[in-house]
């Protein structure tokens, strides 16, 4: 037996289902492909509350199978299915999910009314013999707004009132059902309570478009009468004549056709909702989806373009800052010692440095020592803060970026010994010798002098005059003495505090010098570090931008490739018919 047309259309939509792990439509494909190789077909008949969708299947099938009337709405679907005898039955789901269904028998009249109102009823299953069944036709009374149904349907009838024409929720079913079965018959009911139900079937015509769905309008009413008088005049104004002649002749006679229709419908549908994800990941494929990446990327550049412009910034400030810091810590200690010096000056103006020598060498000491740890404590903590300002520029959020700590010792030998200087002794000797050589003088000058008097040159007043002379002589020789040696005691003291200038100036120089390679390697070695990190970073960023954009060009290929194969599933299936829904299904 050959297998029909519309088959492998189904079965590749299920393959493409499957590929795209859609496993809820796979099951919904299987189990209609199992529904269209069912010889038997089933039309459902939905339509909203009170539109005489239930009093329709009675007339169409002359039995009141279907409980009708105000207090009674469909709550759950009632099968009806040929039978040699008429039979009636209720499916009940147990309570619990253990319990599996039950069919209950229940009086024909009475099926679909007990089964409305059981809360475990699941369907009514109805069967009569009648000619219209017994050609393979399986008619469904379907819940308001049901459109689950639809999906295992191979025919629709909609029902709908002739007092007015579509409603916008009616137009929204049967939008819905149409992507879901294309085959639809609009039945337009209760023509016998409406005078003009010409221009309302006309008006839901234009609304629905050609190809879309036949109308036919009936009166159950009329149709159920004219059964129960054999009125054929009356039963041919019921317009069931109509439907019937439809539903044998364009229905059970091709249902082939109606099956590629169906086949046609659903997969166009399914692959639409394929399409769709498919659609929109392609598009953010497209997408420059790496905009946080190539910011960050062209961030870290600029990064590293601002971090080797700051390195020689930072290099020619430390140098100048340096160079500043030596000069003012040399010039601070020319006017430290200069103080110094002229204390020293201004002490020996008066003091005898043979008497205080020692004392004076402690002050000298002492004072140069302060002076010494002054200006070292003063160099620093400068260094300090330019290691601070230099250190917030090149990495203001590392802590490690400056040396951990900076020499603070004052050298052993700024500060050295002041040996006393050679200064002359003035003894009694030189006193007496000192003393006589003024005394002669005086003798015989004043001896001389008295001898014009007639007074002999030794006298009283020549010896008072030597005397005076001599002690003169001693006083003026201690006082130049004096001198000298003060004389001697300053440069004795300028040579040393020049020997502790240059020493430790020497010393202060070599520190500064040293800080500062220790500086300026530390933040050499932290920029690199910066350096190193950033390009890291920059690469890793690049790296990612470059995988990303080939994997979003490796994708988009294979979303392409699967959209043209969907698309052309998706022609296969139209193919399958001559011609396709329009009007509401657009």
């Amino acid at each position: 037996m050959m297998a029909p047309s519309w088959i492998d259309v189904l079965d590749s939509t299920t393959r493409a289902c499957s590929v795209h792990d859609r496993d809820d439509l796979v099951q919904r494909l299987h189990a209609r492909r199992k529904r269209l190789l069912d010889p038997k077909l089933r039309v459902v008949v939905i339509g909203e509350t009170g539109q005489g969708k239930s009093q329709l299947i009675n007339a169409l099938l002359n039995a009141n199978v279907c409980a009708v009337g105000d207090d009674h709405t469909t709550a759950v679907p009632a099968i009806i299915e040929h039978a040699e005898t008429p039979t009636a039955s209720m499916i009940t789901a147990g309570p619990l999910a253990i319990e599996g269904p039950s069919r209950e028998p229940v009086p024909i009249e009475s099926v679909t009314a007990r089964a409305n109102t059981e809360p475990t009823a699941v369907r009514a299953e109805i069967g009569l013999p009648r000619a219209l069944l017994a050609g393979g036709l399986a008619l469904v009374d379907s819940p308001p707004r049901s459109v689950e149904m639809v999906d295992s349907a191979d025919a629709v009838l909609m029902a709908t009132d002739a007092t007015s024409e579509l409603s916008a929720g009616e137009l929204r079913l049967l939008r819905e059902v149409a992507r879901l079965c294309p085959t639809i018959v609009l039945v337009l009911t209760k023509i016998d309570l409406v005078p003009g139900w010409r221009s309302v079937a006309e008006r839901n015509r234009a609304q629905l478009g050609q190809g879309f769905a036949t109308v036919i309008p009936v009166s159950a009413t009329l149709r159920l009468a004219a059964a129960k008088t054999g009125d054929k005049a009356l039963n041919k104004e019921s317009g069931f004549g109509e439907l019937l002649a439809w539903l044998h002749n364009d229905l059970l006679s091709q249902p082939d056709l109606h099956a590629r229709r169906s086949v046609a419908a659903l997969s166009t549908t399914v692959v639409e909702m394929l399409l769709e994800p498919l659609q929109e990941e392609f598009t953010e494929t497209q997408q420059p989806g790496t905009r946080p990446a190539v910011a960050r990327w062209e961030a870290e550049s600029r990064r590293l373009e601002r971090l080797q412009r700051e390195a020689a910034r930072w290099q020619t400030m430390l140098s100048d800052e340096v160079s500043d810091l030596i000069s003012d810590v040399e010039f601070d200690l020319r006017d430290r010692t200069r103080q110094i010096l002229a204390e020293v000056d201004e002490y020996f103006e008066i003091a005898d440095p043979a008497r205080s020598w020692p004392e004076f060498t402690e002050w000298l000491r002492e004072n140069l020592t302060t002076v010494a740890e002054t200006n070292s404590e003063w160099l620093l903590d400068r260094f300090e803060w330019i290691a601070r300002k230099i250190g917030r520029q090149v990495a203001p959020h590392r802590a490690d970026a400056l040396p951990d700590s900076l020499p603070r010792d004052v050298p052993a030998d700024a500060v050295g010994d002041l040996k006393l200087p050679r200064v002359e002794r003035f003894g009694v000797g030189q006193k007496l010798f000192v003393g006589m050589r003024g005394s002669y003088s005086g003798l015989l000058m004043f001896g001389l002098a008295t001898t014009i008097a007639g007074l002999p040159l030794i006298n009283p007043i020549s010896l008072g005059a030597g005397a005076a002379f001599g002690a003169k002589s001693i006083l003026e020789e201690r006082g130049n003495r004096l001198k000298r040696r003060q004389a001697v005691a300053k440069n004795a003291a300028h040579r040393y505090v020049d020997d502790f200038f240059l020493t430790y100036g020497k010393h202060s120089k070599d520190t500064a010098r040293q800080i500062h390679r220790a500086l300026r390697d530390r933040l050499s070695a932290v920029t690199d570090e910066l350096r190193s990190d950033i390009t890291e970073t920059a690469k890793a960023v690049k790296q990612f931008i470059d995988d990303d954009t080939t994997r979003r060009a490796t994708r988009a290929q294979e979303i392409r490739s699967s959209m043209e194969e969907l698309v052309r599933l998706r022609q296969a299936a139209q193919t399958l018919v001559a011609m396709r829904p329009r009007g509401l299904i657009a």
